[in-house]
């Protein structure tokens, strides 16, 4: 079953289309955010969304989520969708597991069934024994792995991740890159992740979308081959494609220059980061 984002009305997703969004427009104090945005996502397709601050990402995922209805246009989307956001936004008086299961009904299996799904969905992300600790005493990393068990244990048909590993640091995100990947190739759900980053979106997805000033700038599919490497010329060359589309200058990735994985994304951030100031 799918949903219109804002009206919640039922319709066949045996097609195999997970988001349908047509001419999507919202606009903030006079001033328009989305400018008639169309997107449609497959039922397993993961598609990365970039764009500079302030462009729309953000608002277009609340869309899609249920989260914001003041726009105009049609939007259709599953009925099962989960949002993992930038702060794993854990309530700190719950212990782990309960953060997990938060809001899901008991169904015909009672408590016991319930806690069993949700020590499962902490199992995936390797987090079965923390199940009852306090968030406080989490890291940020594990912090965000529960926040993609409590997403995964509503069994989402869409997955809308926004900016999940900005905060983290570069180890711990490329951790947590592999980690998404499993948990994707396992489920299957479509997956919306809006990013900064452009090594990221390569890495992840399926297809990747610029958006400029509320408007689609290019939508272009991924065809780098997998296991992807970072020094990789095609790897690079839509990389530069994507940056030229956002604005910014040339990164060279060369192996003679940047050794390691972590190198590169150094190396990306700094100048990225140059380029807004």
């Amino acid at each position: 079953m799918m949903t219109r984002a804002n009206e919640v009305t039922p319709i066949n997703s045996t097609l195999g289309t997970a988001v349908a969004a047509s001419n999507v427009q919202r606009s903030f104090n006079g001033r328009d955010v989305l400018k008639g945005v169309n997107l449609t996502i497959k039922g397993d397709e993961f598609v990365a969304l970039l764009g500079r601050s302030g462009t729309g990402k953000s608002t277009l995922l609340r869309i899609l989520g249920g989260l914001d209805a003041d726009y105009e246009g049609d939007v259709l989307v599953p009925q099962r969708r989960a949002v993992v956001f930038q702060e794993s936004r854990l309530i700190p008086w719950q212990r782990v597991l309960a953060n997990v299961v938060l809001g899901l009904g008991t169904g015909n299996g009672g408590r016991a069934a319930l806690k069993a799904r949700g020590l499962e969905a902490l199992g995936e992300v390797g987090l079965a024994e923390h199940a009852h600790d306090w968030p406080l005493t989490l890291s940020g990393g594990e912090a965000q792995r529960v926040a993609l068990a409590r997403a995964l244990v509503r069994e989402p048909q869409l997955m809308l991740l926004d900016e999940p590993f900005g905060a983290l640091d570069a180890l711990t995100r490329i951790k947590m890159h592999a980690l998404l990947q499993r948990l994707c190739a396992r489920h299957r759900p479509a997956v919306l992740l809006v990013t900064h980053d452009v090594d990221e979106a390569i890495l992840l997805a399926d297809r990747a979308v610029v958006l400029v000033e509320g408007e689609i700038a290019l939508d272009t599919r991924i065809d780098v081959e997998h296991p992807r490497d970072r020094s990789d010329p095609a790897f690079v060359e839509l990389r530069n494609r994507l940056l030229k589309e956002l604005g910014v200058q040339e990164v060279d990735a060369r192996p003679s220059l940047l050794h390691t994985a972590s190198d590169v994304e150094t190396e990306f951030n700094n100048r990225y980061k140059q380029s807004f100031r």
